[in-house]
């Protein structure tokens, strides 16, 4: 039996800081990630690898608002699984080919993949999360009229959405036995689209984000992988992030860091759920979890970097 292990790309993998995320530069940078990622495999592991949409969807977002009187807009499910085709797309050309020439003949296949979230989650009516792009206050009156929420922050006003916490991942088990078959899956891109169980219906979807670190973890328990990674832009977990107290975690047992959780040394917005995805593995039977920089996920894999986070 070959090593399961769940590969969370964030959403700065495809497009670098700087860059204006023309197609190209895309696709150089998925080609860097493939070349990481087929290491992995030729070590002997079978992977999922799931991704961020943040830069994306926002771009969905802004076109649906220039092109609204030309096209109808499109609500926010849709955009999700929009960009969860674009770049599973990428990805899974970009991999196909890296795989191709390293020899290996593995099929790679992107699964649109939905989340399974509780419809009496109390997060889905207080929408926190902002996303996309700012705003003028003009926009944003046309935004309401889509039905979108806005609010206004300091560099203008943004679209605010819920983000109910996943439950499981609807696709789950298909996902396993595609891995058990030496498939490579890209799958739960953007955290998934968010769907409940509506009674005299089946799946229905909801106006709402799932965090794709929260969604990973989801996946990762579904098919039973020993290793979760989570590729980032930092190289590894700080506490006292960005002030003079600032410290790099290297290695750390599973109840030191819930206790650093617990005081909040990770903020929601940022490493937060990261931190609570890698709690959830690790209790639920995971056996390892890592964080680092999406360009070090391999350095990463052989101890020469990251976070490790370990039951004990």
């Amino acid at each position: 039996m070959k090593k399961k292990a769940i590969v969370a790309l964030g959403g700065n993998a495809l497009i670098k800081e700087g860059q204006d995320g023309n197609i190209y530069d895309q696709f150089d940078n998925t080609r860097e990630v493939s070349a990481s990622l087929v290491k992995m495999i030729k070590d002997g592991w079978n992977i999922v690898v799931t991704h961020g949409n943040g830069p994306h969807v926002g771009a969905i977002l802004l076109q649906n608002n220039i092109a609204r009187d030309v096209t109808p807009p499109m609500p926010l499910g849709i955009c999700v699984a929009e960009s969860q085709g674009m770049i599973g797309y990428m990805i899974q050309q970009c991999l196909a080919n890296t795989l191709k020439k390293a020899g290996i003949n593995r099929p790679v296949v992107a699964l649109i993949t939905q989340a399974l979230v509780d419809q009496n989650d109390p997060a889905l009516s207080n929408p926190t999360k902002p996303i996309g792009p700012f705003y003028s206050e003009q926009e944003a009156k046309l935004l309401k009229k889509d039905g979108y929420q806005v609010k206004k922050l300091h560099r203008g006003w943004r679209i605010v959405v819920p983000s109910p916490d996943p439950k499981a991942i609807v696709e789950g088990e298909i996902i396993k036995k595609l891995l058990d078959d030496d498939v490579v899956v890209i799958a739960s891109g953007g955290g998934g689209m968010p769907v409940f169980e509506q009674e005299g219906w089946g799946l229905n979807g909801i106006e709402a984000v799932i965090d794709k670190d929260l969604a990973s973890e989801r996946l990762a328990e579904a098919i039973d992988a020993e290793l979760f990674m989570i590729l980032t832009n930092v190289e590894k977990v700080y506490l006292n992030y960005n002030t003079p107290d600032q410290r790099p975690i290297d290695k750390i047992k599973l109840d030191e860091l819930k206790r650093y959780y617990e005081e909040n040394h990770f903020p929601p917005g940022s490493m937060g759920p990261k931190v609570l995805a890698a709690i959830r593995f690790l209790e639920s039977g995971g056996k390892k979890v890592i964080i680092s920089h999406v360009e070090k996920g391999y350095e990463a894999l052989q101890g020469k970097t990251g976070t490790h986070i370990s039951l004990n």
